[in-house]
């Protein structure tokens, strides 16, 4: 019984590993596929400088990526953290968006 289970869960992590080595490939494949377009986008738009109400959107991305990423990485404490992670948001986004700002 404890083998069978054992064996079971080793499977259940092979498939796991697999699929995330899987999705990171193809992130990286996509992303190599749009650096083209993204350094056209970035010479177009970011030569002549940012103001505020440019800067807040491209924040509001990143923020958004950031807490996706902490959501899924808190795992079972999703629902329990959902507080943290709205005060934590826009916290980023009001850090990040005055960053963007100044730098750019």
């Amino acid at each position: 019984m404890v083998g069978e289970t054992d064996n079971k869960d080793k499977d259940e992590s092979r498939k796991i590993a697999i699929a995330l080595i899987v999705l990171v490939s193809v992130l990286v494949v996509a992303a190599a596929l749009m650096l083209p377009a993204l350094t056209e986008i970035a010479t177009v738009h970011l030569s002549p400088g940012l103001g505020i109400k440019d800067s807040s959107v491209i924040s509001f991305f990143i923020s958004i990526i950031v807490m996706i990423v902490f959501a899924v990485a808190s795992g079972d404490g999703l629902l329990g953290e959902i507080q943290f992670i709205l005060g934590g948001f826009f916290l980023f986004f009001v850090i990040i968006w005055l960053l963007i700002a100044w730098v750019f």
